[in-house]
């Protein structure tokens, strides 16, 4: 079975990367997909049923969606291999700009839209950095010099990436995106794992405690004065 995982900030054009992935495979590989969200989705209802296909939706809730996906991922690769999937895509509301959704097998696709302004790769750290894809939506809106300025800044943030853009509405300049995953070899789940680190910042703050201030806290902590990378550890 492939893996695919598609991520990215809100509005970027995610589900209409999959509609187009899910158009250009169906029928001839059976495809099975997971949308993660934090409070609602209707996507699955949609691929459903324009398509047909296999699909689950989980929501975070108190969780980020990409710690939500390292609870689920396990049972959801079993529950697609089970239903002879060909395909599984991943659909990750990608809302924690610090963690990455990634595994070391499949691939990774982040989506960012050419209006959300040339710094946002930038602001996306381990969404961009780890991704093998960059597929940059609504060209149609900008200006040709402000696509090249973001594309510059994407490369600038990962220099390896696979770099494509499109209108995803209509599917324009994919062919090179079904051809990488139509020749990516199947995964083993014996042997996923998360590509980047996870974040270390576990705290007081996220098991509920509402005072404010660092020194009511414990647990990584952080100053007003500190650099951006420079942490306290406090208390037992």
């Amino acid at each position: 079975m492939k893996l695919v995982i598609i991520a990215g900030p809100p509005s970027a054009g995610k589900t209409s990367l999959t509609k187009q992935i899910v158009k250009a495979f169906h029928p001839d590989l059976k495809i099975a997909y997971l949308k993660i969200d934090v409070v609602k989705a209707y996507e699955d209802i949609e691929l459903q049923k324009e398509f047909q296909v296999l699909t689950k939706k989980i929501y975070s809730g108190d969780l980020c969606p990409d710690h939500a996906e390292v609870m689920v991922m396990g049972e959801a690769i079993q529950w697609a291999e089970n239903n002879h999937a060909d395909l599984f895509i991943v659909e990750s509301a990608g809302l924690c700009l610090r963690c990455s959704p990634y595994l070391n097998q499949g691939l990774g696709i982040v989506v960012l839209s050419s209006i959300a302004g040339i710094h946002a790769p930038e602001k996306m750290g381990a969404m961009v950095a780890l991704a093998d894809i960059a597929v940059v939506t609504k060209i149609d809106l900008v200006s040709q010099a402000e696509r090249e300025v973001l594309i510059q800044k994407i490369k600038d943030v990962h220099p390896g990436i696979i770099l494509l853009e499109t209108n995803a509405l209509q599917g324009t300049s994919l062919n090179r995106l079904y051809e990488l995953i139509k020749n990516s070899p199947p995964i083993d789940q014996k042997t996923l794992m998360l590509k980047g680190n996870p974040p270390l910042g576990t705290c007081t703050i996220c098991v509920g405690k509402k005072e404010i201030g660092w020194k009511y806290h414990f647990g990584i902590v952080k100053k007003l004065d500190g650099l951006a990378a420079e942490y306290l550890y406090r208390g037992e």
